[in-house]
């Protein structure tokens, strides 16, 4: 689908080790994009090879590797984050084989200590990865999840306020870092995402397709320091946001990437019903969209 048709594509995340045996599978739902997703690591996964393998299963049906991810810490490299940090210049050198500029993940934090404590050393790391991403046509989005954290504790991610965005901006400098963003994990901290988007498009480089239910009842009743959920991550199409006006903003910035459903979240379209969750928000995403790119007569 040629580019200057302003087509955004819509895809969905799937686990880098799994990408050669589930793209397969789920490639004939309709799919236009895959972003492959990496925890704390990349293992022992020969790159090289695995971009040849998945190449060969999308290339065939014109549909694309938006991303490459890694979900870790790469600022404390404690434990299970040992390897993070090597991780990110792995998929950053990487990215080209997989037909894809854009890696992805958490900023990492100093564990326990308030964000602002974790932007000097946010500043050393990213510094130089963005460098580096740079030197090879590279991009860095920041996944805006608190991971259970908040302004004061936590761990693995700073980036889910937009004040620690300008933080982090203003701390690295570069055109070539920014969010991956997604309606989801503002709503549980009940920022409105809309007006947020129309704010912050310019620095959206992908988008994860994951939505969420408020339950203003409960939120009015108990607040949200309550023993009962005030609100629920969702799967496209299944919660309170409009994609037509999230579609909208991007489009009119002039959003070139993809939007990309992170399902396994939703409470009722889960398990057995995960997939019929997923193609349902991929069609309903098609649909706000507009559906199917239709030429003008000429």
């Amino acid at each position: 689908m040629n580019s200057n048709n302003h087509f955004l594509r819509i895809g969905t995340l799937v686990g880098g080790h799994d990408a050669v045996r589930v793209i397969p599978q789920i490639l004939p739902h309709g799919f236009e994009s895959f972003s492959l997703t990496f925890w704390q690591t990349t293992g022992d996964i020969d790159l090289v090879e695995t971009a040849k393998r998945v190449r060969e299963i999308v290339d065939e049906h014109g549909v694309v590797i938006s991303s490459l991810g890694v979900f870790g810490n790469p600022l404390t490299g404690e434990g299970g984050n040992a390897d993070t940090l090597a991780s990110w210049e792995r998929v950053i050198d990487h990215a080209h084989l997989f037909g894809t500029e854009l890696v992805s993940g958490f900023t990492g934090r100093l564990t326990d200590q308030p964000i602002d404590a974790s932007i000097p050393r946010f500043q050393e790391v990213f510094g130089e990865l963005t460098k580096r991403a740079a030197d090879r046509g590279v991009r860095i989005a920041f996944e805006n999840c608190n991971m259970g954290g908040n302004w004061s504790t936590g761990d693995w991610n700073i980036a889910h306020n937009p004040q620690a965005w300008e933080m982090m901006f203003n701390a690295v400098p570069a055109d070539n870092i920014g969010l991956e963003w997604e309606p989801c994990h503002q709503m549980v901290s009940l920022i409105d995402p809309i007006p947020q988007l129309r704010k912050w498009v310019d620095k959206v480089f992908h988008v994860h397709g994951k939505d969420a239910t408020i339950a203003w009842d409960i939120v009015k009743e108990h607040g949200i320091h309550g023993p009962k959920d005030f609100v629920w991550h969702r799967t496209p199409g299944f919660g309170d946001t409009n994609w037509t006006d999230v579609i909208t903003i991007l489009r009119q910035a002039g959003y070139q990437g993809t939007i990309d459903i992170e399902g396994w979240h939703d409470p009722v379209y889960r398990d057995e019903l995960e997939m019929t969750g997923q193609v349902h928000a991929l069609n309903y995403l098609k649909q706000c969209r507009g559906g199917s790119f239709v030429p003008n007569p000429v």
